[in-house]
């Protein structure tokens, strides 16, 4: 982007087509929708289809100014597997978070209501066992289809998965259980059409819990990524220290400064 003092500023511009509307589907193929077959083959044929502007809508999302870390993050790289055990976390990651300056400002401004106040779906404002439940930024809200919220806790000190003990049990519960019903009342998507995850690694390194609908294969749901609240709340009940216990697997790019830690550790 080229500013007043013509110097060029980088920035990320992310389209995504947006999912099909059931009730405007009828609209798509009637309303000065133009086809050209591309081929025809007995009962088959294809077409390239070119809707009216107002049913093609790209969902586009800007960063700018854009850093060298966001230009980083969607470039395609190669991806790999890291099995992190306990003494990996302790020698490498935690060493890792601890050194770089990640900004979650953004997460306290909603957190104290200097932003986004007007999008928080539930509050339990419980300083040790509550959260703030809100649309995520991928989410337009205009259909089910793709719903994606996420609880973001009050505590502070809790950076990931790694961090959780028996002791947060009634936070998570919390977490599970009213961020379930909130859905289900503002939504109407019930508990059991939901998928309610934590990610390792997160994003980010504040506590967070992602709530999507069980049909969209959102981003980061895969296996090696994500890990559901229910069987974490009982992972805890039955050991404390689980999560310090376990060797936790993750994917890395390899232009990943996390990924050349681990390279450097010899662990790759």
């Amino acid at each position: 982007v080229t500013g007043h003092s013509g110097e060029g500023t980088d920035a990320v511009v992310i389209l995504e087509k947006t999912p099909f509307q059931e009730e405007k589907i009828s609209d798509l193929l009637e309303k000065h929708t133009k086809l050209e077959l591309q081929m025809s083959n007995d009962i088959y044929s294809t077409y390239h289809l070119y809707p009216p502007p107002e049913l093609n809508q790209i969902k586009t999302t800007v960063v700018y100014p854009a850093t060298e870390k966001h230009l980083q993050k969607y470039l395609r790289q190669e991806v790999h597997l890291i099995r992190e055990t306990w003494e990996d976390y302790e020698t490498v990651t935690l060493p890792f978070i601890q050194s770089q300056s990640f900004s979650i400002q953004w997460v306290y401004n909603i957190l104290e209501k200097k932003a986004e106040a007007d999008r928080i779906i539930h509050e339990n404002p419980d300083p040790c066992n509550g959260f703030v439940l809100v649309p995520d930024f991928k989410w337009n809200q205009n259909q089910l289809d793709d719903l994606y919220l996420i609880a973001l806790v009050h505590r502070r000190e809790i950076k990931s998965l790694r961090d959780l003990t028996a002791e947060h049990l009634p936070l998570l519960k919390n977490i599970l259980q009213e961020g379930k019903e909130a859905i289900a009342k503002r939504f109407g998507v019930a508990g059991s059409q939901l998928r309610i995850y934590l990610h390792y690694q997160p994003s980010y390194y504040h506590l967070h819990v992602h709530f999507t609908a069980l049909g969209y294969d959102a981003p980061g749901s895969s296996v090696e990524r994500a890990h559901l609240l229910a069987d974490v709340i009982d992972n805890l009940a039955l050991d404390s220290e689980y999560y310090q216990k376990r060797a936790l697997t993750f994917a890395l790019r390899a232009d990943e400064l996390l990924f050349k830690k681990f390279q450097e550790a010899g662990r790759v």
